[in-house]
């Protein structure tokens, strides 16, 4: 009897979120799972830059900031090209062309070109990346989508907790191997979407007859036009900024200030995200189901609240243990971000711009994620790393009531439309 409970209880838990999902869906998460086991290359960039190309630490760092932010030209070409030429055939092109620009780094040896290549496939990737998006988006509807996005976002940490293992014992000797196992696992993993997921571009007579929500209503003219008659989305978007902003700190002011507490605090770090790893492989079922019925901008809202505390806490404490707490609450904060926002995008998007609105997304909050290290790298030099908690906690509590209103002005907006209608 209590195994069958405790049978119950796994599949209530871990199962019952993403029963029913179209095939399609499944398909693109053992995909993910594939994809980020190869994910080998990045996770180990910096050590390449510095201990095998003997680049410094500032010439790496200006080589990884490019690199992040080549998003901000490839998310909108890939955007654009989405809309245009479907979702299946940009994201088979072009992670094909990245992942062969893997395959070429294998056979450069330790050379400075590689750097440039491996910019060139963090292009390459950028510009797939609203076709991810806007396929997920087609295969789902606002009913599902939450329990989509969860699950995605399960398979690439499923992947990326398995892939620097890998790595990490293929560093030293056979570097050779690293680049060509992340070009190889990416091609498997197109393999299945080519073989298994369809094309989800909407027809013309797809969209008449798509019966979409109010929200995802075919817009004429520009995604600039169209983003201007949606400005709770605009609103949506900036404020998630802020949430990137704080988040962008998990991995570069707080291995810098265990350095600071810790004798061994690089190593402490590691456990840290090896913690940050797990729980969210055990955590996202639960929370998903836990909050499936929410709002996404509800719970945007909780996920800033626990930023506001786990970031805020790390300005007071030294006790390990208490790091341990601190990253259990953020990471709650995180597993939220990733499956709400997402929805939130595709929930206001309309449905011939799914790909272009996707990309304004990866711009915006994007931006925050990859400026937060430079400002608060310089905000460091001048006022200590134990300050920068306070600006992340002041960051987060812009977010958590920037949330909080935006959820009280829909109420507002959808009850005056809803008097509307009742006039009429």
């Amino acid at each position: 009897m209590g195994s069958f409970s405790i049978v119950k209880g796994f599949k209530k838990r871990f199962i019952t979120p993403y029963l029913g999902l179209p095939s399609d869906i499944y398909f693109l998460f053992i995909a993910r799972i594939v994809n980020k086991i190869g994910m080998l290359v990045y996770p180990f960039l910096t050590l390449f830059l510095t201990k095998k190309l003997g680049l410094s630490t500032e010439e790496a760092g200006e080589m990884l900031l490019i690199s992040a932010m080549t998003f901000l030209v490839g998310a909108p070409v890939g955007g654009k090209l989405t809309d245009l030429f479907g979702r299946k055939k940009i994201l088979l092109i072009f992670q094909s062309a990245a992942a062969i620009c893997f395959v070429i780094c294998a056979f450069l040896g330790i050379s400075m070109t590689v750097p440039y290549i491996l910019i060139l496939a963090s292009l390459l990737n950028s510009i797939a990346g609203p076709a991810s998006s806007a396929m997920v988006t087609d295969l789902t509807t606002p009913e599902n989508r939450k329990a989509a996005f969860s699950l995605l976002y399960l398979g690439t940490n499923v992947g990326a907790a398995i892939g620097p293992g890998i790595a990490g014992l293929l560093f030293e000797s056979h570097m050779k191997w690293i680049f060509i196992g992340d070009g190889i696992t990416s091609i498997l993993s197109l393999i299945l979407v080519f073989l298994f997921v369809r094309e989800t571009i909407p027809t013309k007579e797809e969209i008449e007859n798509s019966g979409v929500s109010e929200n995802e209503n075919y817009e004429h003219g520009s995604v600039f036009s169209a983003l201007l008659k949606k400005p709770i989305l605009v609103a949506f978007v900036l404020i998630s900024s802020l949430t990137s902003f704080a988040y962008s700190q998990h991995s570069f002011s707080i291995p810098l200030l265990m350095k600071e507490i810790f004798p061994k605090g690089t190593e402490l770090f590691g456990m840290l995200m090896m913690i940050n790893g797990l729980f969210v492989l055990v955590a996202t079922a639960p929370i998903t189901s836990l909050t499936n019925k929410l709002k996404p901008v509800v719970n945007m809202a909780i996920a800033a609240f626990t930023y506001v505390v786990g970031f805020g806490m790390l300005y007071f404490i030294n006790d390990i243990w208490l790091f341990v707490v601190s990253t259990i609450i953020w990471t709650i904060g995180e597993i939220l971000v990733v499956t709400n926002a997402s929805v939130y995008i595709a929930n206001h998007s309309p449905i011939n711009q799914r790909g272009r609105f996707s990309s304004i997304f990866s711009i915006i909050s994007g931006t925050g994620y990859a400026v937060g290290p430079m400002l608060m790298g310089k905000f460091i030099i001048s006022h200590g790393i134990r300050n920068v908690w306070i600006v992340v906690f002041l960051a987060s509590i812009a977010a958590f009531v920037g949330f909080v209103n935006l959820n009280v002005f829909e109420k507002r907006s959808k009850g005056i439309l809803n008097e509307k209608d009742e006039i009429q």
